[in-house]
C-alpha cells in the first residue's frame, strides 16, 4: 500500500478523492489530509508519504510554494487541478501526473495503474521545472519531457525539427543533431504538439512548420528540412500543408 497525504483548500475536493481512493483499499493507505501549504509542510517532514494529491491552487498560495518548500522530493505527486487547457497543456509537456477537477472515474482509474509501476522520482524536479517553464507565459518557449529507455531528456519544442514513426516508437530529431527514441507512437506526439506549429506531413512523419526550408511541388511532392532532410507529403495531405505553409510565411 501507498502511504497517501491530500492536500486541498476545499473540503468537498479532498471529499472526492477519498471516495475515489476508497475503491481502491488494496493501493492507497491515506494517513492525513490538509488544507494548507504549512500544514502540508509539516505533516510531509512527519509522515514521510510516498504519495501526495496536490492541488495546484492552496488558498493564496500555490502546490508550487509548498515544493519549493520541501526542498528534495522523495516521494510520487498527482496534481489535482481546476485550471483552463492551456494549463492543462502545460501538464502534458512536463509529463506530470495530474487529474482535473472535478475528477474523472477513468482519469483516476488510469492514474492507479499507472500508480502500480514502479515509482520513479529521479526526475520529479526536471518535470516541475518543465511545468514551471511552460505556465510562466502563455506565448513562452514551451520544454517537454520525453521518456526514452535511459530516463528522460528534457528539449525545448522550438529545437524539434520533426517526428519520425517506427512502429510504436517515436524518433525525434533537434536542430542540434540529436535523435531522441521514445516508447509512444507519434500520433501521441501530433495530438502533443498540435497549436506549436507541427504538422503530420505524412503517415510516418511529423514536421515543424518553422524549419521547412522548402516544398518541391510532385503528386503529393516533399519537403526539404533545414537539416537537408527530404520527406515526402502524402497526397492526401497534400493541400492542407500547403495552405498551413503559406500561412506561416
Amino acid at each position: 500500500m501507498i502511504k497517501t497525504i491530500i492536500i486541498d483548500d476545499e473540503q468537498h475536493c479532498i471529499d472526492a478523492v477519498l471516495k475515489l481512493t476508497s475503491n481502491y483499499p488494496d493501493v492507497f493507505n491515506i494517513v492525513g489530509t490538509f488544507d494548507t501549504v504549512k500544514k502540508g509542510f509539516e505533516a510531509t517532514k512527519k509522515l514521510q508519504p510516498e504519495l501526495v494529491f496536490l492541488d495546484v491552487k492552496i488558498n493564496n498560495e500555490t502546490g508550487f510554494d509548498y515544493l519549493e518548500q520541501i526542498g528534495h522530493i522523495d516521494f510520487n505527486i498527482i496534481f489535482t487541478t481546476a485550471f483552463e487547457t492551456y494549463a492543462v497543456e502545460a501538464f502534458r509537456f512536463s509529463a506530470l501526473d495530474y487529474l482535473l477537477k472535478p475528477i474523472d472515474k477513468d482519469d483516476f482509474h488510469a492514474t492507479v495503474l499507472k500508480l502500480k509501476n514502479v515509482v520513479e522520482t529521479s526526475y520529479l524536479k526536471n518535470k516541475i521545472d518543465v511545468l514551471l517553464h511552460n505556465l510562466k507565459v502563455e506565448n513562452a518557449l514551451k520544454r517537454i519531457s520525453i521518456a526514452t529507455p535511459d530516463g528522460y531528456v528534457f528539449v525545448e519544442v522550438s529545437d524539434i525539427l520533426y517526428c519520425n514513426a517506427d512502429v510504436n516508437y517515436t524518433h525525434i530529431f533537434t536542430k542540434q543533431g540529436n535523435k531522441i527514441t521514445t516508447a509512444k507512437t507519434l500520433k501521441v506526439f501530433e495530438k502533443l504538439l498540435l497549436n506549436n506549429h507541427f504538422f503530420r506531413v505524412h503517415n510516418s512523419y511529423l514536421v515543424n512548420l518553422f524549419y521547412v526550408k522548402k516544398y518541391t511541388k510532385g503528386k503529393g511532392g516533399y519537403v526539404t528540412m533545414k537539416d537537408n532532410t527530404t520527406i515526402d507529403v502524402s497526397v492526401r495531405r497534400k493541400d492542407e500543408f500547403i495552405k498551413k505553409f503559406i500561412q506561416l510565411s
